[in-house]
Formats: structure tokens, sequence, C-alpha cells
């Protein structure tokens, strides 16, 4: 599948939860910018590791930095080297389930307690 594909597929599961989409963005260079424009209030950041002008680890950081739960959905991604670098984000390898991608975002959107209390 294209990444326009796979950007299409993520957001038509986003938006099936009822979550609003902000996004996507094919390059870090764009994520950074609309981080420095717009201060948006995100709920979840789902990242592609690999984007068009290099791997979105600066973007990451900044993300993460501000409390963003994260969830990779990336071929390229090492599981766990992302939790070591990114504690408490998700690795969807891609490609996933629909059913395991709602069900990641959901308990990164619920929060760590709320997915502790849902796993006892």
């Amino acid at each position: 599948m294209s990444r326009s594909g796979w950007a299409i597929w993520i957001q038509t599961i986003i938006e099936d939860g009822g979550y609003a989409v902000d996004g996507p963005y094919v390059s870090v260079q764009e994520v950074l910018d609309h981080l420095d424009g717009d201060q948006p209030e995100l709920a979840c950041a789902i990242l592609d590791v690999r984007l068009r002008d290099g791997e979105v680890f600066p973007a990451a950081e900044r993300l993460h930095d501000a409390g963003v739960p994260l969830i990779f959905h990336s071929g390229h991604a090492d599981e766990r080297a992302l939790q070591s670098r990114y504690p408490g984000a998700a690795v969807c390898g891609k490609p996933c389930s629909p059913t395991l991608l709602r069900r990641t975002l959901s308990m990164a959107v619920a929060g760590p307690d709320e997915a502790d209390r849902a796993a006892s």
C-alpha cells in the first residue's frame, strides 16, 4: 500500500472511532511547522518512522516532551528501542489489523491509569 493509502486507512479508523484527525503530514518539517504554529491540543499522535524528509524522531521528541501519547505505526519500527526512547509509546507494526490499531488508540487516549484498570 502507498503512503497515501496508509494515511487514508488510518484516518478512516480514527474517524470511525469518533476522533478528529489532524494530518496526515508527509514530512518531519511539516509536523514541526504545525507544532510551531498552531500549538494543537492532541489526544494522541500516530507516527510512521520514515517520512519523506527523514525519520520522524525530531517531531516525536517534541510531541513526547509535550505529553502527547505516541503510537508508532511503521514497518521500520524497533519496538524495544522506541519504547526505551519514548516510555509509554505503543508500537503497531505495518501492517496491523484495524482492531489492533483501534484498541491501541483507545488505550493511548485513555492514558496509562485507565489502561491498567481495563487490563485488570
